[in-house]
């Protein structure tokens, strides 16, 4: 028996690896190098790191990682079939494309007499595996969480192997090893084990507060699987104990909308690119390029949004209430294609995963899955007062506001004075008109 473990971007750990822990007999674990579909250095970077980490990882086991470049579809087949591999083995995806392209793999490998067989491990439950009473899935996320409550018992995470046999001979000699760069000082466990220590107590309340440590940034290892999604439930868990927490619970909520966004696009593959409402179909958006890059660029005059722009350009990341902030903006103060926006950030994200990054667009659109209310406009400029009073994320990304005191810090152009900061380029108060009477043209009755 010989058996391939494919390690493909969700799933770079030895640590609750079902794909791994299913492999029989000689072992060859690999990762494909395919050409980059999109330009995002800041996640390329972060998966290369953790690629070294697997690597080094595997190597105190016996083994090591096996470095394969081309298209996955092809290089894949290929190898197990040079290899005489008898199984293929993966973690299953629920994006789209993974799908389509896992069943043109599965066609592929038999047609070299080999098994392609997918494993659970990106979600807490296996995706369509919570459904309504009725057959259906859930389309509000507080009812799914109370049955996902219900049906699913914290399973406990897979142990990392003790040993792993050496590769095979062939391929020791023939298959390239791994040249990226060096492991990462810091491992995920160790990342997860300073946010329970340190700033789990007080979440409830700290993860709005921008320009402090007050979120966990464990997003990119889950998105990466330096981090198993079932490690970091039960870790997170623990701490709840026999008592009611609510700083547990309030994370232990924003995992179970990471689960919820997967089971959706399990369910319902077309909300990457067409709204989940019906009545939302042929919206009226507008044409505005130059808005766009504005938006885009960290230029348009408003600062909790522009420095929400210039962190994801800078970082590959932005903080939670920004993300929300600037999605509003650019889809009901700027009336633009909420897929423009998530094409952008899915992009430059470190943690871009399409399944919760479309989910919280068409959310933030008002025209998703249980999504906020069309007429629900975040003023930025009072946003940017309740959750960065003092200005330490503003003045960090637009430094040409540093020296605007704090009341005129998130409206600028009412202190009075020359900057060298553009004006605003929409007057909220009219933008929040327009869009709401084109919704309410377009919607009629069907959005409240």
């Amino acid at each position: 028996m010989r058996s391939m473990v494919w390690f493909r971007g969700r799933d770079l750990r030895v640590e609750d690896q079902a794909a791994l822990e299913s492999a029989r007999g000689e072992l060859i674990p690999v990762v494909v190098l395919e050409p980059a579909l999109a330009p995002a250095p800041f996640r390329h970077a972060f998966e290369r790191q953790a690629m070294a980490t697997l690597d080094a990882a595997l190597r105190a086991r016996g083994s090591r990682l096996v470095l394969l470049r081309g298209e996955a579809e092809t290089v894949i087949p290929a190898w197990a079939q040079t290899w005489k591999v008898d199984q293929v083995a993966a973690l299953a995806r629920v994006e789209p494309s993974w799908r389509s392209r896992d069943k043109r793999l599965q066609a592929a490998l038999a047609g070299v007499g080999c098994d392609y067989r997918l494993h659970g491990g990106d979600t807490l439950a296996p995706p369509g595996s919570i459904r309504t009473g009725a057959g259906t899935a859930y389309s509000v996320f507080t009812p799914f969480a109370r049955a996902f409550r219900q049906l699913v018992s914290g399973a406990n995470p897979l142990p990392a192997p003790g040993s792993l046999p050496p590769l095979p001979g062939e391929v020791e000699a023939a298959g390239p090893g791994w040249t990226g760069p060096e492991p990462a000082l810091e491992s995920a466990g160790a990342r997860m084990a300073a946010f329970l220590e340190h700033r789990l107590e007080g979440y409830g309340q700290g993860r709005n507060r921008l320009g402090e440590a007050g979120i966990s940034r464990l997003s990119a290892d889950l998105r990466a699987g330096t981090l198993s999604i079932r490690t970091l439930w039960q870790g997170v868990a623990a701490h709840l104990g026999q008592g009611f927490d609510p700083d547990v619970l309030a994370y232990l909520n924003e995992l179970l909308w990471r689960e919820f966004a997967h089971h959706t696009l399990w369910e319902r593959p077309g909300l990457v690119a067409q709204p989940f409402r019906a009545a939302w179909a042929g919206f009226p958006w507008r044409e505005d390029p130059e808005g766009f890059a504005a938006w885009r660029e960290g230029r348009t005059g408003i600062p909790l949004v522009d420095a929400a722009a210039r962190e994801l350009l800078a970082t590959g990341f932005v903080h939670n209430r920004a993300r929300m902030v600037a999605a509003s903006f650019l889809t009901k103060q700027l009336m633009l294609d909420w897929r423009l926006g998530e094409a952008h950030y899915r992009a430059l994200l470190v943690d871009g995963c399409q399944a919760a990054n479309s989910l919280g667009w068409q959310w933030s659109a008002g025209c998703g899955v249980d999504a906020q209310p069309w007429f629900r406009i975040f003023n930025p400029q009072l946003q940017g007062r309740k959750f960065d009073p003092l200005g330490v994320y503003v003045r960090r990304w637009v430094p040409e506001l540093a020296q605007v005191p704090d009341r005129f810090l998130h409206d600028p152009s009412a202190w009075g004075r020359p900057l060298d900061y553009p004006p605003p380029i929409v007057d909220h108060a009219l933008a929040r008109q327009r869009f709401l009477d084109t919704a309410k043209a377009h919607l009629g009755g069907a959005g409240f």
